[in-house]
């Protein structure tokens, strides 16, 4: 069974997976992790999956509207942080003057990290000179915690999963933008049924908890 999953969800899915795989031993689960609006496209295109799960309502709206997925459901939120290299060499202290000269790399605008940031960025007042945008969130956070930016804007679960190689700023009114996480079975999913079981399983409370212990919140 293939799972197309943001990118963001990488952690928690792929412990999710695993209980699944010993829930039914004959099952092997296959994820696909990108940034969702690359996911969408690729199914637009023909790429085989059985389950899909966004990290914003906009890209699973963009699969429903071209009759790619069934009925979503809502497992998850996230909200937004500030990561900086651990010990924070930049002494960046928010979205604020302090970015001034610093290296800040974002998600691009049609990733759903990037459309949040704009939302935020725009409720804050907040004019944001980026070095780069990327395609998915892990990405942020991978030249984050390589060195490469001063500085990233990546949800809370990454900063997280990030551990000691980053420091974490939190941003104010951060929670004024939440992006709820979709989870839906594809319209031609070769396996339908064990799709359905999985969707299920994501709901449940010991993938619920899982999400929770990686910093998700519910949906």
């Amino acid at each position: 069974m293939t799972v197309f999953a943001a990118a963001s969800l990488t952690r928690s899915y792929e412990q999710i997976g695993e209980q699944f795989e010993r829930k039914y031993p004959r099952v092997d689960v296959q994820f696909s992790f990108e940034g969702s609006q690359n996911l969408v496209a690729q199914m637009a295109q023909g790429a085989p999956a059985d389950v899909l799960a966004t990290a914003d309502q906009r890209s699973m709206n963009k699969a429903v509207e071209q009759n790619l997925v069934n009925v979503p459901r809502q497992f998850a939120s996230n909200v937004l942080t500030l990561v900086t290299p651990a010990h924070n060499p930049a002494r960046v202290t928010g979205l604020n003057s302090s970015l001034r000269g610093a290296k800040l790399v974002i998600c691009a605008p049609e990733v759903p990290c990037g459309n949040a940031t704009r939302k935020l960025a725009n409720k804050l007042g907040v004019t944001l000179k980026p070095v780069s945008e990327e395609q998915k969130v892990t990405d942020v956070r991978g030249k984050v915690e390589s060195g490469e930016a001063d500085v990233g804007i990546v949800y809370r679960t990454d900063a997280l999963a990030a551990g000691n190689k980053v420091d974490v700023i939190p941003i104010g009114r951060a929670n004024e933008v939440v992006n709820h996480y979709p989870i839906a079975t594809a319209v031609g999913a070769t396996h339908q049924g064990l799709a359905k079981r999985f969707v299920e399983y994501v709901m449940s409370a010991d993938a619920q908890k899982i999400l929770s212990d990686d910093g998700f919140s519910g949906p």
